[in-house]
Formats: C-alpha cells, structure tokens, sequence
C-alpha cells in the first residue's frame, strides 16, 4: 500500500503540486513568464513552460554535495519567486540531496540507490562541489566511499548532469594554488559526459531555476557555449550590461574606495572590477528579488563565474589592459576572435617559413649554377 501511495504521488504534475501547495492560477503564471524572461524566451516559451508543467511527471532528481559550502543550494532557496524553491526545491521529486533529506544512514543511502535503479536514464543529477582524487580521495567521503567514487556511480544513468556553482564547475577556492586536496571540477572527471556548468559562487537562484525547467519543458539540454554554460544566461559579460558602462565609455573612473564619484555611478575598473572579463547575468538577473548586484552595490566584480577567478591577481588591483572587444560581443564571439587570431598567426609564420625556405632553394640553385659555370669555363 505504502507503495503504491508513494507511485502516485511521484507520478503528480509540478501545476498540481503547486495547486495542492495553496498557489493559485495567477501565480503559477506569473512564475512561467518570469522564468521564460530569464531564460530569454519569446512570448510562446511562456505556454510552453505552463504546459510541460500541467502535463510532464515530476522528474527524479538526485542532488550530491562535495567540497563546497553550500552557497548554490542557499542560493536557490532564496529565490525572487516562491515557487522556484517551494516548488522546484521541495517538490522536485528530490530523491535524495545530503543537505535537505530528513533521511540518514542506511535510509538515505537507500534512497539514493533506489533512484538509480528504478530511474535509470531518466534522472537528473546536479552536483555541487568539486571533488579531490588520486591520493587525496579520502579528503571526501560519503557512506564509505569517496566523492571521486560516488560521481562515476550516479553519473552512469543520468539523463541530465548539472554542475552547480564555481566548484563544481572550475574547482574554485578548493582548486587554489596550490589545491592541497587535487580538488577538481565535475567535467574533468566525467570526461565522457556532456557536463552543464552553471558557474558563479554561488549562481544566481533564477538561472538555476531557469535550467532545470528548461530541462522539463524542453527535455533537452540548452543551448551551451564553448565550454559548457548555458547561452541563456552565459552570453554576455558583466560589463556589457552593467550601468557603469557609459562611464568606462567616457574615462570616468572611481579611483579609490572612498571614492565620492562611485556613488555618481563612475566605472570601478581601476579598483579590480573584472566585468569586462566575466560572464554572468548579474546585471541583468540581479540578486535579492532583482534588488542589486554586487557593482550595484559599490564593489567590483571579482570574476566568480570565470575558471581559476581565485589565482587571477589581486581583486582590488586592475586588469593590466582591457581592448573592449564592443558591446555585441559574446563568448563564442571572442573565443573565436582568439582563435583567428592565433590562426592567423600561424598563418603568418608558415608564410614567412615558406619565403625563406623558397629563398634558400633559389640560392642553393643559383650557387650550383655558379658552381658549373666556373667548371665550364676551366
């Protein structure tokens, strides 16, 4: 009986949970169109939201934690709408999450174990923190066995790998020099597996959101970039949307903190700000119902979502030069701009390679030709 009770309700759509929870038509609207404009849907994405969620199962989800500090799952609870955590978090068919689950023990190793057999390739699986191998495995363990261990076992039969926040998406702090724990990020282990990263320490709650139901309406991974990160929310730098911008425009810059001109909305480039290099959506999204975000707020941006962000120089010290790129430009955009021009370098040096070898050739040539005139003439 217990069962088949638990078979039902697992089999519930996300509308008729959040019907059962006490919200009503107009907020579960409310939540699809504000989802569909952070993920930079048009009008039509909205209906589409709607009716995976009045007609799709919910999707078992299992959600592990490594070495990190859990600021992605605070992060998420915290989010502008209620029903991202209320409805998402807490009736998500969470299988099993080390930091939420009332279970422990053998309960929750059950738990987990039990997903995996009865949901074997249909699952989703977030991760959140990086994980220490080689000898430095027994730095993370779980239930008797390590992180690097656990990662490859429940990676097997999952439909969807998500790598939640900078740790598990770059290592992070954990992977500073000198990384006293080997400690890795999540697709460098996973070599096999397309890795979602979802980067940022921690990501904003409403792009977290924002995968996973992209994930449920669509049943596809999103758009990524070059390395991995969803397009939607990833794309832009932080200083292409930041309100600074005008005054980097302009030369106007806050020199100091004490700075009386930061509050005037000067460009706070001199004192670190990495936004012309990170890519994020904190200008756009923002933090705290879409209050601020941190330039906002009068500090720089110090690269969170950007790979070794923690090895790269002093915050508070300035990049030591910065071309702009322009406005338009996006990851892809300048990932490839660098490698046209390493091409075109390359291009340049076989050039110059082949000249010289030509020149070589036509000197041998004219030296043996000098060589049998002087015989002929003897």
């Amino acid at each position: 009986m217990l069962n088949i009770e638990v078979k039902k309700h697992e089999s519930r759509t996300l509308y008729e949970e959040a019907v059962e929870k006490g919200y009503s038509r107009r907020d579960f609207m409310k939540f699809c169109t504000t989802i569909a404009a952070f993920m930079g849907l048009e009008t039509s994405g909205i209906a589409q939201i709607a009716q995976a969620m009045e007609t799709k199962s919910r999707p078992a989800v299992i959600w592990m934690h490594f070495q990190e500090c859990t600021c992605c799952s605070e992060s998420f609870l915290r989010s502008t709408h209620p029903l991202v955590a209320d409805l998402l978090l807490d009736k998500l068919s969470l299988n099993y999450t080390e930091t939420l689950q009332a279970a422990s023990g053998h309960m929750a190793e059950k738990s987990l174990h039990d997903t995996l057999e009865n949901h074997f390739g249909e699952y989703i699986l977030l991760v959140e923190g990086s994980v220490p191998v080689g000898e430095m495995a027994a730095c993370c363990c779980i239930g008797g066995k390590s992180a690097e261990q656990i990662i490859q076992e429940v990676a097997e039969g999952a439909k969807a790998i998500v790598a939640w926040g900078s740790c598990a998406s770059n290592g992070c702090i954990q992977a500073a020099k000198p990384n006293p724990t080997r400690a890795t990020p999540i697709h460098k282990i996973l070599k096999n597996k397309t890795i979602i990263k979802v980067p940022g320490c921690p990501p904003i709650g409403e792009v977290m959101a924002g995968v996973i139901v992209h994930l449920m309406t669509f049943d596809r991974l999103p758009e990524l970039d070059r390395i991995g990160r969803p397009k939607a929310f990833y794309s832009r730098r932080v200083h292409d949307s930041c309100y600074r911008r005008p005054n980097y425009d302009a030369g106007l810059f806050v020199e100091s903190f004490d700075d009386p001109n930061a509050k005037q909305g000067y460009c706070l480039y001199k004192v670190g700000c990495r936004g012309p290099v990170t890519y994020n959506a904190c200008g756009i999204t923002r933090w705290n119902g879409g209050t601020s975000f941190p330039i906002q707020s009068g500090h720089g941006c110090i690269g969170c979502s950007e790979a070794d962000f923690w090895d790269n120089g002093p915050f508070y010290q300035h990049l030591a030069a910065f071309p702009g790129f322009g406005i338009e430009s996006d990851a892809d955009k300048i990932g490839l701009t660098a490698a046209g021009i390493t091409a075109a370098g390359l291009t340049a040096h076989a050039i110059a390679t082949n000249i010289r070898k030509r020149k070589l050739i036509t000197q041998h040539i004219d030296e043996g030709k000098e060589g049998l005139d002087k015989k002929s003439s003897s």
